[in-house]
């Protein structure tokens, strides 16, 4: 047996086009390999397998149980890592959210129900699988994906399942930096992610997360020019597949909130490394573009410079990003950013 499962069905079912499809099948991993052409198996913990088909993948995974204390008693034969292989109910209640454990069967076009998520789709609810605090403790990365795909669906967090995030809340922050930058990257993807960052800020995750942006929250002028600049930025169209493009517009807001400060240049660079996550070199040309919108004004000294000099200077991609903003925070008078946008035209 072969089922659609978890994310795309759920979005399926909400009007929403699946960005990806998992699949979820009886067969094992070398039984799908061996089945399925152009696939191959991959992982350790999660052993599964990966098919493509031209530009998409596709992960097909076996039913998955929990552990019992009988699969330890054979120390020869002990699976590695979480490959405990099971039923489709199994692997149904061993997921996060009820939304996510639905399956769908596309031979007979049947909708699989084993945690009551259709109900809960129908009442536009995130309820967790179990109790909420111990699954959260099993991995807190589960509020931050519960605030996240509240706000993209416009669905409301269950109230169990809200007061155990905002009490288990310091629980996140022993997660996975890279993990918690993959949320980051989903959270600022939403065309409006200011209410995700809000919730945050409520249920006390920002505190535990971003105490950076938590002390910017806390102060209700900077807290308003954050959210007015994050707002502005939504004028400007970004490619929300560039995490340069996801992470520019949160700094720079971040930044405008502190100008000013003394110790801006400290603040943002922890907040950009130790708390969003972000990459050495992502957070280089995000300073790049910075700096490049600060010299914009300086037109005359651009002139001065030879022609191979300028040519260097306007090839830069930080310029496209520079003058984008420039545009937006109205930082430049009219024949400046004429100026500016006439030599690259002329460039090309």
């Amino acid at each position: 047996m072969t089922y659609l499962v978890g994310g795309c069905v759920r979005d399926l079912l909400v009007g929403i086009n699946p960005k990806d499809y998992d699949i979820a099948t009886n067969a094992l991993p070398n039984e799908v390999r061996k089945r399925v052409w152009g696939s191959y198996v991959i992982g350790r913990r999660f052993r599964l397998v990966l098919a493509k088909r031209g530009d998409q993948q596709f992960e097909i995974a076996t039913f998955r149980r929990g552990s019992r204390p009988e699969d330890f008693m054979d120390e020869e034969e002990q699976p590695v890592g979480d490959n405990f292989f099971g039923t489709p109910e199994e692997d149904a209640l061993r997921r996060d959210f009820t939304i996510n454990a639905l399956f769908y069967d596309p031979i007979e076009d049947e909708l699989i129900d084993y945690a009551h998520g259709i109900s809960d789709i129908e009442a536009r609810m995130i309820r967790m699988i179990g109790d909420p605090k111990t699954r959260i403790i099993e991995d807190a990365i589960r509020s931050l994906r519960a605030v996240r795909l509240a706000h993209k669906l416009n669905f409301t967090i269950e109230s169990t399942f809200r007061a155990a995030i905002k009490e288990t809340s310091a629980e996140v922050a022993k997660s996975a930096l890279p993990r918690r930058r993959e949320e980051y990257l989903k959270f600022l993807r939403h065309n409006d992610h200011v209410p995700s960052l809000c919730e945050l800020y409520d249920l006390n995750l920002m505190e535990h997360l971003l105490p950076s942006l938590k002390a910017v929250w806390d102060q209700l002028d900077q807290r308003d020019i954050f959210i007015n600049y994050m707002h502005r930025m939504e004028e400007i169209t970004w490619n929300n597949k560039n995490p340069i493009e996801i992470y520019l517009p949160v700094v720079l807001a971040f930044n405008s909130a502190l100008q000013g400060d003394p110790l801006l240049e400290n603040k943002r660079d922890k907040f950009m490394k130790d708390e969003l996550g972000m990459f050495k070199a992502e957070t280089v040309e995000v300073l790049q573009i910075i700096e490049m919108a600060h010299s914009l004004p300086k037109i005359e000294a651009f002139k001065k410079r030879g022609l191979r000099r300028q040519a260097s200077f306007l090839s830069q991609e930080s310029l496209h990003y520079a003058i984008r903003i420039a545009r937006m925070e109205l930082s430049l008078p009219p024949e400046e950013l004429s100026f500016w946008q006439n030599s690259l035209a002329n460039l090309n």
